[in-house]
C-alpha cells in the first residue's frame, strides 16, 4: 500500500487543527472556576510551548478516540483530558501559573528546565 493510499484510509479530521479544537470545542465544553488561585488559564495558550504540545496531544487523541463508539470518549476523558487539564490549569505549577484568565498572558516567566551538556565519549 502506498503512502497516498494509507492517507486516504485515514478518517477525516473533525476539527481542522488544534486552534479550532480548543476554541470551538474544549473552551466551550470546560466550565471551571478559573480564578488564578485554584485553577488558571491563559487566553493566548499557544504562546506556551508545553500547553501547545499538551493541547495538540489532546486534540489528536480526541480525533482518534471519537471513532470508538463504545469507550472512546470515556477513555479520552479519563486517560487524556483529565490528566492534561489538571496540569495545564494548575495555578501553582502549570504552564499558565504566571498568567491570568482575566489579565492574560505573561511571556516566559520561568526558565527552561536545567540541562547539563551531554558527556563526550572518550577518544
Amino acid at each position: 500500500m502506498s503512502g497516498a493510499e494509507e492517507a486516504s484510509d485515514a478518517p477525516e479530521l473533525y476539527f481542522a487543527d488544534v486552534f479550532v479544537f480548543v476554541s470551538d470545542y474544549l473552551a466551550q465544553l470546560i466550565r471551571r472556576r478559573v480564578n488564578g488561585t485554584s485553577a488558571t488559564w491563559c487566553p493566548t495558550w499557544w504562546e506556551h510551548p508545553e500547553a501547545g504540545a499538551r493541547l495538540s496531544a489532546l486534540w489528536l487523541a480526541w480525533e482518534h478516540l471519537r471513532q470508538d463508539p463504545a469507550l472512546g470518549m470515556s477513555t479520552w476523558w479519563l486517560h487524556h483530558a483529565d490528566p492534561h487539564l489538571r496540569v495545564l490549569m494548575d495555578a501553582d505549577s502549570g504552564p499558565f501559573a504566571a498568567c491570568s484568565p482575566k489579565d492574560g498572558h505573561t511571556a516566559y516567566p520561568f526558565d527552561p528546565l536545567p540541562v547539563d551538556p551531554r558527556p563526550q565519549p572518550e577518544s
